[in-house]
């Protein structure tokens, strides 16, 4: 992923955090014909593996777990993000050398996937998952809900996946290459606008590094 400097993030417990947030990629694998990617809610186990480890599961009639290769495949998390207009930053006023950009927070994990059809680790995915997302509701919803012989059949219609992550690139593009009273103007114009990406925004610009700089 292209990167500049200013934009790199590569703290681990900032990386973890979002990841975790997000909890849905786009997982990218090579195959014969070319690229394939399939869209899937994740659950990022921290403590299994150097730099953890992905899980989740997709359809079974998704061709994608009888044909990727060996080689390394990609999951992207998407962050927060939103357009930043040229008329919030103060340079307009000064000198009108302004164009429009886009503000986000992305992360790249990479390591090898295994796809598995295994009847328990299919229920621990499923049930972790929904206990993820369950959690806010005032009456979670749980798997053990729903008949058990309908849960057994939809095991049997997906397929799980495991990617180990060998290596994390990440850019939070928040406007750091921009003065500060730019930076000021984009920030009050994202939280006008009610873009998530404000709040990212704020805390790199009361970082230490940021505030040092």
């Amino acid at each position: 992923m292209y990167t500049p400097s200013s934009f790199r993030q590569e703290d681990v417990a900032v990386l973890r955090e979002m990841m975790t947030r997000i909890g849905f990629v786009s997982l990218v694998t090579n195959t014969a014909t070319g690229l394939l990617a399939t869209h899937a809610p994740v659950l990022f186990d921290t403590n299994n593996g150097e730099q953890g480890t992905l899980r989740g599961h997709i359809a079974r009639a998704n061709p994608q777990w009888q044909t990727a290769t060996e080689d390394e495949s990609l999951a992207i998390f998407v962050g927060p993000n939103g357009y930043v207009s040229p008329q919030w930053y103060a340079a307009k006023q000064e000198h009108g050398r302004v164009v429009p950009t886009w503000n986000y927070v992305a992360v790249h994990a990479y390591g090898k996937v295994r796809f598995s059809d295994d009847r328990d680790l299919l229920l621990e995915i499923v049930t972790r998952l929904t206990e993820k997302n369950e959690v806010g509701f005032d009456q979670p919803w749980k798997v053990s809900d729903a008949p058990s012989d309908y849960v057994e059949g939809m095991l049997k219609a997906i397929v799980a996946f495991e990617m180990p992550i060998t290596r994390i690139e990440a850019s939070w593009k928040l406007s750091q290459n921009r003065s500060e009273a730019d930076r000021t103007g984009t920030l009050e114009g994202l939280r006008s606008q009610g873009s998530a990406v404000a709040e990212e925004m704020c805390k790199v610009m009361h970082s230490p590094k940021q505030e040092e700089e």
